[in-house]
């Protein structure tokens, strides 16, 4: 079982917030101006003495500090803080101990890290003192201490990134926002090896993920919650008026503003009992596999994933999902040699690419990679819950299979619901074209168009 602490109630407080409460603000003036000026910018970097009681490590022996946490909380700060103790020790005034020696700081990219984790308003910049405020080199892409500490800066994109380098500690920031997150993860974990004591810290706002779920329920895993209202004298008065009255109340506000992981999403087309009764192995012959491409309008870190899935029709009609091969950033050229060589895998009848964006382009860029490649271009005429309704009844009719957990797929599926703002969901919509080849077809789905 996780260890879980006391959820701290919004008042929690501070050091600081306690001893200005029993003191007063006259004799906190006088405190202050007894205090020698070293005295005074030490304290003012001691992240123990400012932060409120649920921000603060957990005591004990633990692998994995897990927080899960509302908008606006505190996460980042935390993290940083956390950061720099290790490196110089719990407060500015203590000599740091057997510091580590090399960290890893894993982000959702290269910017996130750079703009949030690193140079951020609560970045480990901004929290530093001077005197042990680290370098940071772009280029290098890792920060260094004066006593010699470095941290190196992975993207979890690339989470083979992760797989050669070890490291005594790391900082996870965001980690349910992943695109690979379980893979990610367990490369970190498993480079976690140097020193006696390696430990991981997790900041994030909450989602349904099953492997996020599965580390939660780790024994060497404390998990923190937080609301964004613990955090109510950092955050514009404003702000918080307008989410409460926006989100108070619903499943999005229980999740983004109290921190709390929501199972189901109301008004998505997937519930995740029904993907786990979807999860069988494959029994028969497959009389037809395709796979289906939804590609991006653009490449790069912030570009929208290609979605790439692979399914299979076997002889009882039943439809299985064989393969998410779905990816982000890549060229399109790149992305095309990702479906080839999944066609060519799986000995695939047909290679169905959506042309909505893409346009000739799709087909041009496959035929490069593989020219005498069996291609059939289709274009959406309705929205993307539309073309996905009838293929969720076939899952509710027990007619759509996967032959193992897709965590990603299935994060799209079950959260998916839309709504105007919500990211496109890639791999969901590759899903959509290959399960609509396969079981549905041109007269059941009139606004599937295949050209």
């Amino acid at each position: 079982m996780t260890r879980r602490l006391p959820e701290q109630p919004s008042g929690a407080m501070s050091r600081a917030a306690r001893l200005c409460a029993s003191l007063g603000t006259n004799k906190i003036r006088e405190w202050l101006d007894g205090l020698h000026p070293h005295e005074v910018s030490a304290l003012l970097h001691d992240w123990s003495f400012w932060a409120r009681e649920n921000q603060l490590p957990p005591q004990g022996d633990w692998f994995c500090w897990l927080v899960l946490a509302g908008r606006g909380f505190g996460k980042t700060r935390m993290g940083a803080e956390w950061v720099r103790s290790l490196v110089e020790g719990s407060t500015p005034l203590s000599a740091a101990n057997n510091a580590p020696q090399r960290l890893a700081l894993v982000g959702d990219s290269f910017a996130d890290i750079r703009d949030v984790m690193v140079e951020g308003e609560s970045g480990i910049l901004a929290c530093s003192a001077p005197g042990h405020r680290p370098e940071f080199e772009p280029s290098r892409r890792r920060l260094v201490w004066p006593n010699g500490a470095v941290a190196y800066l992975y993207s979890a994109n690339d989470p083979d990134q992760l797989r050669g380098p070890q490291h005594h500690a790391a900082w996870a920031d965001e980690i349910a926002k992943w695109y690979e997150g379980a893979t990610a993860w367990s490369n970190l974990v498993l480079g976690l090896r140097l020193g006696r004591t390696p430990r991981v810290a997790a900041t994030t706002t909450p989602r349904p993920l099953p492997w996020l779920k599965r580390l939660m329920a780790e024994p060497s895993t404390v998990t923190v919650s937080g609301r964004t209202l613990d955090n109510r004298a950092h955050l514009a008065p404003q702000f918080l008026a307008e989410v409460e009255r926006l989100y108070a109340g619903t499943r999005l506000g229980a999740q983004e503003l109290d921190g709390h992981l929501i199972d189901e999403v109301a008004g998505a087309l997937w519930t995740r009992a029904m993907l786990e009764s979807a999860q069988t192995p494959v029994a028969g012959t497959f009389t037809r596999i395709v796979v289906a491409v939804d590609p991006p309008a653009s490449h790069g870190e912030k570009a929208d994933a290609c979605g790439i899935v692979v399914a299979g029709l076997t002889e009882d009609g039943a439809v299985h999902v064989l393969e998410d091969a779905s990816c982000q950033g890549l060229r399109p050229i790149q992305w095309a040699e990702r479906v080839v060589a999944a066609y060519e895998r799986h000995g695939a009848d047909r290679v169905v690419g959506e042309v909505n964006n893409g346009g000739d382009m799709v087909e041009a860029v496959l035929r490069q990679v593989a020219p005498g490649l069996s291609y059939r271009p289709v274009r959406a005429s309705r929205g993307k819950m539309a073309r996905a309704e009838p293929v969720a009844a076939l899952y509710e009719r027990g007619l759509v299979r996967h032959v193992t957990r897709f965590e990603a797929l299935e994060d799209e599926m079950c959260s998916y619901t839309g709504a105007s703002g919500e990211k496109s969901p890639d791999r969901l919509d590759a899903l959509v074209w290959a399960v609509s080849e396969l079981a549905l077809g041109r007269m059941a789905v009139p606004h599937l168009v295949q050209l």
